[in-house]
């Protein structure tokens, strides 16, 4: 592993684990806190991504647009409450894009509904990162959620 890796592989690490761990703690505010100012975060399915079909599930352009989706979850949409955890694995830094170090991870999200405790495997699939190293902390420059399934189950309220 080149030294570059090496040196930014437990902090990118720590920011895919906080991430998550900020949604499966209903801390979800937090993961604005992650992205830079215009970081991308998208959710899109793999079989759009495969095509190069732009249509995505969430495509916020901005962290602020990414905390008004949130802020619409608080306290505009109504749904049954449900809880994600997170399981995360393969995390490797596969290169670098315009100084920021590209990232692979895979992702497995059970959602558990918080009135029947009903459990089920709600999305799986890739991340596909950018992350800049600012002032010594890494933030996303772009979080790309790509899940396997061509559809979701129900609508998706919490970002994954």
């Amino acid at each position: 592993m080149p030294l570059i890796q090496e040196q930014h592989y437990r902090a990118v690490e720590n920011l895919l684990h906080e991430w998550a761990r900020a949604i499966d703690e209903d801390r979800v505010e937090a993961i604005c806190e992650l992205m830079q100012a215009d970081g991308r975060y998208t959710v899109t399915s793999r079989f759009n991504h495969d095509r190069g079909l732009p249509m995505a599930v969430i495509d916020c352009h901005s962290a602020a647009q990414l905390r008004d989706r949130i802020k619409s979850m608080r306290l505009a949409n109504v749904y049954e409450p449900h809880h994600y955890r997170h399981l995360i694995s393969g995390l490797q830094i596969v290169g670098q894009e315009q100084g920021a170090l590209q990232l692979r991870s895979n992702f497995l999200i059970v959602r558990t509904m918080e009135l029947d405790g009903t459990m089920k495997l709600f999305a799986s699939g890739q991340c596909q990162d950018l992350v800049d190293m600012v002032a010594g902390e890494p933030r996303f420059r772009q979080r790309k959620f790509i899940y396997d399934s061509r559809a979701i189950d129900t609508m998706m309220i919490i970002p994954l």
